[in-house]
């Protein structure tokens, strides 16, 4: 497992901004819980840092090989991070989680576990006992309730960070800035079936959110509207067989 040769079978992908002081902590929790996953690796994507994240990586990286960074030049956002992460994951699963020590690792086994059936491709985690502010959790609560209406994704919670699917069924998704946050629904679209795991929120481990509260939401108005669109346009999946 410790060997970067070993192909992995899952590979855990963490979007950061200026989180450095962060990164130990949560390379350690990532550690422990996916001891019994078999063959695993940690891809860091920093986005565009002007602290020493990158540095706290290497750090890390010196005793775990199964650790990796890449690094985006310039900040392009969150969504983009984790595209970057899943292009370089080497393993067919691939689970997400924010770098800000939020979303508890001790639950990538369950995500992961609910990818057991073929014709799930996508697991979300659903956060329970969120530790937000009252304005985020108001934002977040006015979003989800919008984005479950129209477009009948039936998740409650289509924010949290840590999340398990196919790395294949992601990389057929239309990409654009917060596809993170329409996954459900763009996963249903393609046929497969969304699985959802309560995970329980903690409070960051240090620093502030790097992400604003608006692209949260009023940003987001214009993707939901497009990811309707697209739903509305899939008229039926093909199941299509080659014939020896």
């Amino acid at each position: 497992m410790g060997q970067v040769s070993v192909q992995p079978q899952v590979s855990i992908v963490v979007p950061v901004k200026n989180e450095a002081l962060n990164i130990l902590p949560l390379v350690d929790e990532i550690e422990r819980a996916c001891a019994a996953l078999g063959p695993f690796e940690v891809v860091y994507v920093d986005d565009g840092s002007t602290d020493t994240t990158p540095d706290e990586v290497l750090k890390a990286r010196a005793t775990r090989p199964w650790l990796r960074l890449v690094r985006h030049e310039a900040s392009c956002g969150q969504s983009a991070a984790v595209r970057t992460g899943v292009r370089a994951a080497r393993g067919g699963i691939v689970v997400t989680l924010d770098g800000d020590g939020q979303n508890d690792p001790a639950f990538i086994p369950n995500l992961v576990a609910a990818l057991d059936d073929e014709g799930t491709a996508l697991a979300a985690g659903q956060r329970v006992g969120r530790k937000d502010g009252n304005s985020k959790k108001w934002q977040s609560r006015v979003a989800n309730n919008v984005r479950g209406w129209l477009l009948d994704d039936a998740t409650r919670d289509s924010g949290c960070g840590l999340k398990a699917f196919r790395r294949d069924v992601y990389l057929a998704l239309p990409y654009f800035d917060a596809l993170h946050r329409f996954m459900p629904a763009l996963v249903k679209r393609e046929g497969y079936r969304v699985a959802h795991v309560d995970v329980v929120d903690r409070s960051r481990h240090a620093g502030t959110s790097n992400y604003g509260l608006f692209d949260r939401l009023w940003v987001g108005i214009l993707d939901l509207f497009g990811v309707w669109w697209l739903i509305r346009r899939r008229k039926r999946v093909p199941n299509a067989q080659e014939i020896a």
